[in-house]
């Protein structure tokens, strides 16, 4: 094949597409509607991996969060075994700090009540607050970004003061145009002086708003006797993290009692690894999403063979000149695969585009979603679209390159 007859053969096939416009749009509609999905499904995942990986590597690289399950995106439904797990308890968390030399800081974390927790401060109030009791190494562990104020101390920790750090979205919401340092924030019928306001962090484990409520591990534990759901936050030294996970696991087996032929009963969690649980969640999604989208181009390429066969028929007599003049076999099968192929890319354009609108509009709907087309998508989207038409145009051009020119001649 010379670059003149594929020149030629190209000409030719826009040509015939230009003359049937509407019959070509119609043809590639599937091809359109799957290569579409497939750009809009990559660029939404795209966005949401952007936005929940900034959210876990919040954590920090040398920070363990450790729970009686895994945080974060899960493989798999909690079994009932991790759901009846013990909570861990203010002990472990000091055993971890007394007894693993390659750990930095470490706070516990006391959650309060399993309900809808309401702040107030004179005539305003905020709505869904993060209410969690913590110790001044929470802080230490870069956990905080400090606005207005200061953290509270261990001591203050230790006499169960009721005071309260608070987020950006709560000090905006509560105390707009009025400083919130030394007023009072009513939270659940209790008073605490506020003493700190922290920055809104990049990216939030808690969702867009900032309503954190941070107070005194003790003051917590004070407010709600019952409460028994304990999170550890861990801060390895920096280089260490590896050796902070063994030894934090070897504390927390003696400290759990759990045997030697067990296995844990608790779950170490760090920024790395929830990243890769969540982009493991995150590629079964977007297979099975490219598998439905499949559909579509499979739709399409089945009406791109439908109609070249057609054209075949209404241009029996053409085909059979060009073989009365020379036309090889090979030079027919060329020009319908040609045909079929520029027929698909055109589709696949046109998909690429209407998949950008779907990223376009998700960015205008989630402005938190960074969705955008990836690279690797656009041209996925080409080469499938292309592919399809070079498949189900073989059958097409193969019975076109069939003809007996005589008998195509003759055709009427």
């Amino acid at each position: 094949m010379t670059r003149l007859a594929f020149l030629n053969g190209l000409v030719l096939a826009l040509q015939t597409i230009r003359s049937h416009k509407l019959r070509a749009f119609l043809t590639v509609l599937g091809v359109i509607i799957g290569t579409g999905t497939i750009i809009g499904v990559g660029a939404i995942m795209t966005g949401f991996d952007t936005s929940i990986t900034a959210v876990l590597r919040s954590f920090g690289p040398n920070s363990i969060i450790v729970f009686k399950f895994p945080v974060g995106p899960r493989t798999h439904r909690l079994s009932a075994e991790e759901r009846t797990r013990k909570d861990l308890t203010w002990q472990n968390a000091v055993d971890i700090a007394a007894r693993c030399p390659s750990v930095q800081d470490v706070s516990p974390m006391l959650f309060g009540p399993d309900e809808i927790l309401n702040a107030h401060y004179k005539a305003n109030d905020m709505y869904d607050i993060n209410l969690m009791g913590v110790e001044e190494a929470y802080a230490r562990g870069g956990q905080v970004d400090m606005h207005l104020g200061r953290f509270f101390t261990e001591e203050e920790n230790r006499r169960k003061a009721p005071v309260a750090v608070i987020g950006a979205d709560i000090e905006k919401g509560l105390y707009a145009n009025v400083n919130p340092i030394g007023k009072t924030i009513t939270v659940d019928g209790r008073e605490l002086e506020v003493i700190g306001t922290m920055i809104r962090p990049a990216a939030s484990f808690f969702g867009d708003q900032d309503t954190r409520v941070l107070i005194p591990y003790w003051m917590m534990q004070k407010m709600y006797p019952n409460a028994r759901e304990n999170a550890i936050v861990v801060t390895a030294k920096d280089g260490q993290l590896p050796k902070a996970l063994d030894e934090v696991r070897t504390i927390l087996r003696i400290d759990r009692r759990v045997p030697y032929s067990k296995p844990d009963n608790f779950a170490l969690s760090t920024a790395d690894q929830m990243v890769a649980d969540f982009r493991q969640i995150t590629a079964i999604t977007f297979l099975v999403m490219a598998v439905l989208s499949s559909i579509g181009l499979l739709v399409g390429g089945i009406g791109v063979m439908n109609i070249m066969l057609v054209s075949v028929t209404e241009r029996t007599q053409e085909i059979g000149v060009r073989k009365a003049i020379g036309a090889r076999r090979r030079d027919i099968i060329l020009q319908f695969l040609l045909e079929a192929s520029v027929l698909t890319s055109l589709g696949g354009v046109a998909g690429i585009l209407f998949g950008w609108i779907i990223s376009l509009i998700s960015r205008l709907v989630f402005p938190s979603l960074p969705a955008e087309v990836p690279l690797w998508a656009a041209v996925l989207g080409i080469v499938v679209s292309v592919s399809v038409g070079l498949f189900f145009g073989i059958w097409p051009a193969y019975k076109a390159a069939r003809l007996d020119p005589v008998e195509a001649l003759r055709y009427e």
